[in-house]
């Protein structure tokens, strides 16, 4: 194992899996531009605080990083003070964000002139596998590179997969999270249905988990549940859905795929934000459904 590493993001991702770093004993090197993250990050055992991406990198041998955006991580890597500035040849950065292909790229190529080796690795789960560490990473790059991150990925998750060359992890998480959007939306549809036809929420849960049908899948199961019990405390935002929902639209666009399913349930999330829900969790996305049918789905709800 590498010396140190550094990690940039303590949000909701981020800061757990510093926490499980730091639990396996690992001496940990971080950043964020909230107070409050930092605070709570010198907390914990073998953590040290920089004030820059840059001294972050100078420190470094393994950079991890978890942003909300594109423009945050290419202020992350390639600004003035940034990873850039300060890494080293031999360095490794592995950017856990969910991004655009493009802005990968573009850190990867202006990384590599300097000698550094840039890995996407993408997550799929949120705050509750954060915390677990049962996170699962795709891991897009140089698959030379990959026994030198491999220790800490199985500290923070418990599944990683290689997928191949750069920005390929992304494209991967972007056509992933793009299809959760329009589960997310078509479950809503589901059970706004259940609920006007009169038929017992709970009856029609129960025969999708337990009959064996194509209509079960995780969502269902960690999500119907929460939406007939009024039930949106966030674990995933539905304002990070919308974007990733946006990037997945904008990657299709881009190859000339026609996603017109997609399309509609990003145009339901831009409804959804429009509202105020975007600090709830991404299920929320059933509200627009709700105002659509003119009543709540949770039994003894009032009328919307």
């Amino acid at each position: 194992m590498a010396s140190k590493i550094g990690f940039i993001g303590l949000g909701t991702m981020g800061m757990p899996m510093v926490a499980n770093l730091s639990k396996a004993g690992v001496d940990l090197v971080v950043h964020d531009v909230s107070p409050a993250a930092l605070q709570a990050a010198r907390g914990l055992t073998g953590v040290h605080v920089t004030a820059t991406p840059t001294a972050l990198a100078e420190q470094s041998d393994v950079v991890f990083t978890c942003l909300p955006n594109d423009d945050i991580v290419r202020r992350v890597y390639l600004g003035p003070d940034g990873i850039v500035a300060g890494g080293k040849s031999g360095l490794v950065t592995c950017d856990c964000s969910t991004v655009s292909p493009e802005a990968t790229l573009e850190v990867h190529r202006a990384l590599q002139t300097k000698g550094i080796s840039h890995m996407d690795t993408p997550m799929l789960g949120s705050q509750p596998q954060a915390v677990s560490g049962e996170i699962f990473f795709i891991v897009g790059g140089d698959r030379a590179t990959l026994a030198k991150i491999e220790p800490y990925l199985k500290i923070m998750g418990k599944l990683h997969m290689y997928v191949g060359s750069s920005a390929t992890g992304n494209r991967i998480k972007l056509m992933h999270n793009g299809l959760a959007a329009v589960i997310s939306v078509a479950v809503a549809e589901a059970l706004a249905t259940c609920v006007k036809a009169g038929v017992d929420g709970d009856t029609f849960y129960q025969v999708v988990c337990r009959g064996g049908g194509m209509a079960y899948g995780t969502y269902w199961e960690r999500r119907a549940r929460r939406v007939l019990d009024g039930e949106f405390s966030p674990t995933f935002m539905l304002q990070h859905m919308r974007k990733d929902a946006t990037l997945a639209l904008q990657h299709a666009r881009t190859l000339g795929v026609p996603t017109p399913i997609l399309e509609e349930a990003k145009r339901t999330y831009d409804e959804a934000m429009d509202n105020g829900w975007g600090a709830e969790d991404f299920s929320a996305v059933t509200h627009v459904v709700e105002k659509r049918i003119g009543r709540k789905l949770s039994p003894g709800s009032r009328p919307v």
